[in-house]
């Protein structure tokens, strides 16, 4: 697995947390899990925000913060364009 693209520390993207630490694959599905891994499409998540009631897998607004934060990152990183990105991944979230 690639170093996540989106963060350095291993701390909760969104709190900052240290403890409890989940490794979330940003684009979900067999093969979209695999392709993360691959390109560190990955971030370290809290239990409350991972699987908690107001996690990733339950608030549909941060998850597509998420993904829209990524596919920017993963553009920029790659010097790829959105349909290069709907190839790989399937869709755009931006």
């Amino acid at each position: 697995m690639k170093k996540s693209i989106l963060q350095r520390n291993k701390a909760c993207y969104i709190c900052g947390t240290t403890l409890n630490l989940h490794l979330h694959h940003i684009y979900g599905g067999t093969a979209n899990r695999k392709l993360s891994d691959a390109d560190g499409c990955v971030v370290y998540l809290c239990q409350r925000h991972h699987t908690g009631a107001q996690g990733v897998h339950f608030n549909k607004k941060i998850d597509l913060t998420l993904k829209a934060r990524c596919e920017l990152e993963w553009l920029k990183q790659n010097n790829k364009t959105i349909e290069d990105f709907i190839e790989r991944y399937g869709r755009n979230y931006l």
